[in-house]
């Protein structure tokens, strides 16, 4: 059987270079595929049960060897929805069975795909290049956080974003001691004061131009949103009432209606109540906040509070007599509509709105498995699992997810040629034995002859 086993094996490893040339060719094909995985050949001996020193080398088997962890090059996009996987994990994805009235439905299956290419389609769904859609967890746009760890195929709203009222303004800097009013005079000791019945309450128009301004320094302005989104713009004037050595005092005023003429109220007190001690730091109110409604050209806010901090507001020396502002903001803002969409860190699928919000709508997470290299290639650059790979445990993407990026694939060309070099060598070889093993059958038949 020496001759017909040769002949045999030659065979085999005709078919086993034939179907690693396969591989090659696919591999070079996908080249250019975004999150292709390739696939390598591997061989291993068949080897007959026979006597010792009988044994003989065998034929060969080919298998093909999954390469899905194996990172492919990043390359940039200009849409802000692609993404690519740095390191390990995949996306979780859903294939579309049919369309009910334009919307699609999915099979039950969930596959596994480094293809990061997601668009968004007509009806909200992030969709890649092969018809996958992502899977991933709903955020609640208030708490930013995901709600529940049910997957859930990505449908983005276009519904607008609901205004949020105003809670709470940040206001931190620096009252001088002195403040550098127009009224104030060095040589006479008080002058720099806000006192007197017109502005222990409401200050009417009328006092406004000739001794409010004159005796206050500007505190700056900040916009805030009432409950339907309406903006209250809110200009602030702090007066130094008291210069008592431990204890000196500051009233915060809010213009209430810039049309004011004459005896109606202009400005609204605020507090009187800002205290400092000698050091300069702030004694009251102790808690570092206080709470008011502003009300503004006929436009009320609800409750804010007005949130100091207990070390950020402080009546230091300063040259220049005027407040310091360090930090101004609020938590508010109008509704807005959605303009665009972005890839956040740690996974999330933000969105841009009118207003200048930037609002969580998904959280995706990536899949690991026990062993990616045993998962069952499927079409369209997926995978599903199978026993041998285990089951998936999704884990937060972190930093390893890259928006505006994708994954290119990680077959090289150069190599594969190598490959295709050596696997044209060994099916040549192959043939000689084929043929050598015939022209040895040849020379025993011509021996009858």
């Amino acid at each position: 059987m020496g001759i017909f086993g040769a002949m045999t094996t030659a065979v085999s490893g005709l078919n086993a270079q034939s179907f690693a040339l396969e591989n090659i060719s696919g591999n070079i094909a996908n080249s250019r595929t975004t999150g292709f995985k390739r696939v390598d050949t591997s061989f291993s001996t068949l080897v007959p049960d026979l006597p010792s020193r009988r044994e003989v080398s065998g034929s060969v088997g080919a298998f093909s060897r999954n390469a899905a962890t194996s990172q492919g090059d990043f390359l940039a996009s200009q849409i802000a929805t692609h993404m690519g996987v740095s390191g390990e994990g995949m996306f979780a994805v859903k294939q579309r069975t049919s369309l009910a009235d334009g919307v699609p439905t999915f099979a039950g299956q969930n596959f596994y795909t480094r293809r990061g290419d997601f668009e968004v389609d007509r009806n909200g769904y992030l969709v890649n290049g092969s018809g996958y859609y992502l899977m991933g967890y709903p955020v609640d746009a208030t708490t930013g956080s995901a709600t529940g760890s049910a997957l859930k195929v990505v449908r983005v709203s276009n519904d607008n974003l609901p205004a949020r009222a105003t809670a709470q303004v940040e206001y931190r800097g620096n009252l001088p001691r002195t403040p550098d009013t127009a009224l104030y005079d060095p040589t006479a000791p008080g002058s720099e004061l806000l006192t007197g019945a017109a502005y222990s309450g409401a200050v009417v128009a009328a006092n406004d131009e000739t001794g409010f301004l004159n005796r206050t320094i500007s505190g700056q302005a900040v916009t805030v949103y009432n409950a339907v989104g309406t903006p209250i713009d809110v200009q602030m004037r702090w007066g130094k009432t008291s210069n008592v050595s431990g204890a000196e005092t500051w009233s915060l005023y809010a213009l209430s209606d810039s049309n004011a003429t004459g005896a109606a109220a202009k400005w609204t007190r605020v507090s009187a109540g800002v205290t400092f001690d000698a050091n300069g730091r702030l004694t009251a109110p102790a808690s570092g906040a206080m709470s008011t409604t502003f009300t503004v050209d006929g436009s009320s806010s609800g409750p804010i509070d007005i949130t100091f901090g207990t070390s950020g507001l402080t009546q230091f020396a300063d040259d220049n007599g005027v407040m310091n502002i360090n930090r101004l903001s609020q938590d508010g803002y109008a509704s807005g509509s959605r303009t665009g969409l972005e890839i956040g860190e740690g996974g999330r699928v933000m969105g841009i709105f009118s207003n200048g919000q930037t609002v969580a709508l998904a959280q995706i997470p990536l899949a690991q498995f026990a062993s990616d290299n045993l998962l069952k290639r499927k079409d369209g650059g997926v995978f599903e699992e199978t026993l041998e790979s285990g089951e998936p445990i999704f884990t937060d993407a972190g930093r390893n997810l890259l928006g505006g990026t994708l994954e290119g694939s990680n077959a090289d060309i150069a190599d594969e040629f190598s490959k295709m070099i050596v696997t044209q060598q060994a099916y040549s070889a192959n043939t000689r034995i084929i043929t050598t093993a015939q022209q040895m059958l040849t020379d025993v038949i011509n021996i009858i002859r």
